[in-house]
Order: structure tokens, then C-alpha cells, then sequence
């Protein structure tokens, strides 16, 4: 072949391998965004800060050493997340798969026979041998962008399950400081409930000395047995509840039910009585649910372009070469050598509305993937704002309990001076101590729920899968 030859094969070859690729190209859909997040004060709007509380690593946020312990265990250890890494390997390998057929196929194969035919009337017997060596080269060229479409297509979907393990991160480090903060709750309600027992059963024995005596009735002693009842009865309560939050938080670390070791308690959480919620745009780059749904768009979007190729002709190119000889000793021999080159090409004629049908379903599979989309924004702000929500109202509540705390325990306190003078009677003390009982409890649940607020915020604004 001479050099002009070559050259015009060579071009040949590269216009069709660098062909246009059908289909729209990908363009991030216009979204509303507001400029600032519902839930901010006044004050924390004008300030303006655009630095992030979720830009803050999770070891930074929660300061309890044995809670940082409890969130690294989770995140070697959780089934979910470990699944979720295969699940990137297996994307992986699906791009690799996907990619490959951009690309020629070579295979090499050989052959031998040997064949004897028996001679019949006078004829004596046939025996014939062949053996064959050779490659064998196939390429269907890419003209139409169909194999680049869909590498596109893969390659977006191996970043969305990258990104979606990071979404299921971020719900774990949320899920295991929840249910830490929530453990931590059920201990003070123990705590206190245990006290409060003890002391109750002090004033029982004090009452019944005195209904001994003739300076009290029987039905004191019966209302000051409630007292004691109704905080016996909450304690195996409690001690339910915490075995069995322990064994949700072993199983988020991939153990098996065991008990939780323990740090700060639930007053000393170290939490900002205000946090940065940052700029609304920066959430869609910070959450990993945002992102991967944008990788699940960006593979729809693809998937138009690999179903409207199939309109276009298929250009297949195929060759082989090799040697063929009945004499193995003369295989590789010049007159054995062989070569074939050819190529074919097939256009879609008549499909019955199939070709027309798979466009359509790429493109309303990539609408629904657009709203999707959009509605997982709309979400995530939604997330942010009730949380903002939630974490100022929760302080609010929390500082109103603590002062209800306050005024029960005196009027409990006044309610006891009063009996032991003798101008009240001790249905005046049991109304009072079981105000201050449920007042102690409630405080702790509102506690329990600024905490609990603070990882939701935390986790709303993106935070927690940067490890």
C-alpha cells in the first residue's frame, strides 16, 4: 500500500471514529434558590455569614470523646455503608465494561483436524489435515457517539453511588449522635428518677412514723405510697428503654447488641447557642443527596443521546489474518499465510415505532430525573429551615422548662414545710412533688431536643461526609 493510500485509510479512520455524538449535551437546570434560609433571625440574616456550620469536620462538632469513638466505629463498621463501597465497585466496573466498547476486539484462535474418509468400491481411503492459526479483529466505530453516550451515562452513574455513599455517611453520623444524645437522655431520666425515688421513700417512712403516732391519717400514708409507686414503676421503665437504645446504637456500628460505653452526660454537650447556616447556594454543592441526584440527571440526559443513535447506520469494520496449512511443518510457511479485511454496514428501515419509543422513554425518564431534582432542593432547603426552626425554638423551650424546674422544686419544697407545720394537707405535697417530677423530666427531653436539633441542622446543611 503506498503512503498516499495509507494516509487516506488512516483519515478514513479517524473521521469515523471522531464523529459527532447525538443527543443533547447536559446543561444543569434552572433551579429557584432563595437568598436566604426561612428560620434565620433578623439579626443572623443581616449578618450575612457565608461561612457554613456543615464545613465544620464531625469530630469538631461533637466534642464528647467516647460519641467521636461511636461515629468512627460506625463509619469501619456499618453494614449500609459497606454495602454502599461495593456498590461503587460495581458501578466502576460497569463504566470500565461500558467503556471497552468504544474500542477494537482482538482475539486470536487456532485450529486442527485431522479427518480420514474410508474407501469404498475400489476407492482407497481419504485422509486430510488441516490446521489454522490466526487473529480475528472487530470494531464497530463510533460514528453516531452511541458507545461515548453511554460511557457518559456510566460515568455519571459511578458518581452518583460514590455520592449517595456519602449521603448514607451523613445519615449515619447523624443517626449514631441522635441516638447517643437520645441514650444520654434516658441515663438522666434514671438519674433522676432513682433520686427521686430515694427521697420519696424517706418521706413514706417519715409518714407512716407519724400515722403511727396518731399525728397524721392513713390516707397520707396512702398518697405518699403513690409517690413512691409512681417513681418505682418509671425506673424498669427506663432501664428498657436504655438496653434496648443500646442496641440500636451496636447495631449502627455493626455489633452485635452490647452495652454502650458512656462519656459527657447530657448537660455538659458542649453545643453554640447560635450556628452559621451559610449561603443558600452552597447547599447544592455540600449535599451528597443534591449531587447524586444531579450524577442520576446527567446519566438520563445521556441516555437520549445512545437511544436516538439507533436511527443511524451501524459501521462495523472486521479483519482477520493468520496462517492455514495441511502440513503443520509448513504452517508458517509464506504461501500459508492468509488475510481478509471487510466492513458492513446495517440501517434500521422498518421497527414498528421501537427506535421512536426508546426516545421517548429517554426523554421522559431524564424529565422525571429533572424533577426529581428539583424536588430534592426544595427538600433540602425545607430540611435546613425547619432545623433552624427547630434548634431556636428548642433553646427557647428548653429555658422555659428550667425555669418551670424552678418554681416546682420550691413550691414542692413550700408544700413540705407547710404539711410539717400543719396547715396543708398532703394532697398538697403529692400534687406538687408530681409536678416537679414531671417538670425534671420534661426539662430533660427539651434537652434531649436542642441536641437533637443541632445534628439535624448539622446534617441538613451537608454536613458530616468529609471524613
Amino acid at each position: 500500500m503506498t503512503n498516499t493510500k495509507k494516509s487516506a485509510a488512516l483519515l478514513l479512520v479517524i473521521c469515523l471514529t471522531s464523529g459527532c455524538a447525538v443527543g443533547p449535551n447536559y446543561k444543569k437546570p434552572t433551579v429557584n434558590t432563595p437568598t436566604i434560609y426561612r428560620g434565620l433571625t433578623p439579626e443572623e440574616a443581616a449578618k450575612g455569614d457565608t461561612t457554613s456550620f456543615a464545613e465544620q469536620k464531625w469530630w469538631d462538632v461533637f466534642q464528647d470523646e467516647q460519641l467521636k469513638e461511636l461515629i468512627k466505629t460506625a463509619l469501619q463498621q456499618n453494614y449500609d455503608l459497606r454495602r454502599a463501597g461495593t456498590r461503587i465497585l460495581q458501578a466502576r466496573a460497569t463504566l470500565g465494561i461500558t467503556r471497552a466498547d468504544q474500542f477494537p476486539t482482538i482475539s486470536a484462535d487456532a485450529s486442527g483436524l485431522n479427518k480420514r474418509i474410508s474407501g469404498q468400491s475400489g476407492i482407497p481411503p481419504v485422509e486430510t489435515s488441516t490446521n489454522r492459526v490466526g487473529l480475528d479483529f472487530n470494531w464497530e466505530l463510533d460514528f453516531w457517539g452511541k458507545f461515548r453516550r453511554s460511557t457518559e451515562a456510566a460515568r455519571a452513574n459511578l458518581a452518583s453511588t460514590e455520592w449517595g455513599q456519602r449521603e448514607i455517611a451523613t445519615e449515619l453520623v447523624a443517626n449514631v449522635a441522635s441516638a447517643y444524645f437520645s441514650l444520654r437522655a434516658l441515663d438522666l431520666q434514671l438519674e433522676i428518677t432513682r433520686h427521686t425515688l430515694t427521697s420519696r421513700q424517706d418521706s413514706l417512712r417519715l409518714t407512716q412514723i407519724l400515722a403511727n403516732g396518731g399525728s397524721t391519717s392513713l390516707l397520707d400514708v396512702r398518697q405518699a405510697e403513690q409517690l413512691v409507686f409512681t417513681a418505682g414503676s418509671e425506673v424498669p421503665s427506663l432501664e428498657q428503654q436504655i438496653e434496648q437504645q443500646e442496641n440500636f446504637i451496636s447495631i449502627l456500628l455493626g455489633n452485635n447488641p452490647a452495652t454502650v460505653p458512656r462519656g459527657r452526660s447530657l448537660t455538659d454537650q458542649p453545643h453554640p447557642p447560635t450556628v452559621p447556616a451559610g449561603l443558600p447556594s452552597s447547599l447544592l454543592q455540600r449535599r451528597p443527596d443534591i449531587r447524586q441526584a444531579e450524577q442520576q440527571l446527567i446519566a438520563a440526559n445521556a441516555q437520549i443521546g445512545v437511544a436516538r443513535s439507533q436511527y443511524f447506520p451501524q459501521i462495523e469494520l472486521t479483519a482477520n489474518s493468520g496462517y492455514q496449512s495441511s502440513a503443520l511443518t509448513a504452517l508458517f510457511t509464506g504461501p500459508a499465510g492468509f488475510w481478509t479485511f471487510g466492513s458492513t454496514l446495517a440501517q434500521p428501515i422498518f421497527t414498528a415505532g421501537r427506535l421512536r419509543s426508546n426516545v421517548r422513554l429517554a426523554e421522559a425518564q431524564h424529565q422525571e430525573a429533572v424533577l426529581f431534582y428539583q424536588e430534592t432542593i426544595q427538600g433540602a432547603f425545607r430540611d435546613v429551615s425547619d432545623a433552624l426552626i427547630a434548634y431556636r425554638k428548642t433553646q427557647e423551650f428548653r429555658e422555659q422548662e428550667q425555669l418551670l424546674v424552678n418554681s416546682a422544686q420550691d413550691a414542692a419544697r413550700l408544700s413540705h414545710m407547710r404539711y410539717s407545720g400543719g396547715v396543708a394537707s398532703y394532697l398538697e405535697v403529692l400534687t406538687n412533688e408530681t409536678n416537679y417530677f414531671s417538670a425534671e423530666l420534661n426539662l430533660v427531653q427539651a434537652q434531649q431536643n436542642e441536641l437533637l436539633a443541632l445534628v439535624q441542622l448539622y446534617k441538613g446543611l451537608g454536613g458530616g461526609w468529609e471524613q
